[in-house]
């Protein structure tokens, strides 16, 4: 895929004020690697007629989560207000803005030659830097959990209706076939949060790169339900 097709931005906008010089707060924790793979892992098996990143109600916000952690979604760009329902106990994780590239060969405009991980690796690190603004914000006050986090090398499955189909075909590409496509790996900058209190809760979510003409401004307000154990 091309660098204005594969390099999907999967933001999801949070509010801290944060301005710092991002590449150097790697936050390289294996358990945040996996989460990150599976965070993409998530988000490109879900049908585009399903899926939370297209969403701008929240009426999707349910569909494939599971466990302890759920994942929130954001956009490629533009502003959404979304409702979401979560069960207590539930940790949240989601990236505020973030790059995944994936080798796809024949595929969005890339050649027959496999790219390797450190090939991938490099065309996403230049995006990465370019983000001037990120903030989250959880019920009007900043959140200061924002990490860079590098993935594990991972491989994702690709449903005929993915999210990928518009823009390679709109710049010409044809679509992208269903399957199974490896090595992927993602970069960039995400946040987790531990379980709410039972009640609304409001998570705000921003995200500026202007070397991409990229602007992202997510509000969730999530209603945490009580869950019963008798």
């Amino acid at each position: 895929m091309t660098s204005k097709t594969k390099r999907f931005l999967g933001t999801v906008g949070i509010v801290t004020g944060l301005l710092m010089p991002f590449a150097n707060a790697y936050a390289q924790s294996d358990d945040l690697s996996e989460l990150t793979a599976q965070w993409w892992q998530w988000a490109i098996s879900i049908p585009t007629t399903a899926n939370p990143l297209l969403d701008m109600t929240g009426g999707n916000c349910l569909v494939g989560q599971h466990g302890s952690v759920w994942f929130l979604a954001g956009n490629s760009g533009g502003t959404a207000t979304r409702q979401c329902s979560v069960p207590e106990g539930t940790a949240l994780f989601f990236p505020v803005a973030n790059y995944v590239n994936i080798n796809t060969p024949n595929v969005c405009g890339q050649g027959p030659a496999n790219q390797s991980v450190k090939f991938l690796r490099a065309q996403i690190a230049p995006l990465v830097n370019g983000f001037t603004k990120l903030e989250v914000d959880v019920d009007g006050k900043p959140s200061n959990g924002l990490v860079l986090v590098q993935s594990e090398v991972f491989a994702v499955a690709m449903p005929a209706d993915n999210i990928f189909n518009a823009p390679c075909d709109g710049a010409g590409y044809g679509t992208v076939p269903a399957g199974i496509y490896s090595p992927a790996v993602d970069e960039g900058f995400y946040v987790s949060l531990k379980p709410f209190k039972a009640g609304s809760h409001t998570l705000h979510i921003l995200a500026q790169n202007p070397s991409q003409s990229f602007a992202l401004d997510v509000t969730y307000h999530l209603t945490v339900v009580p869950v019963l154990s008798k």
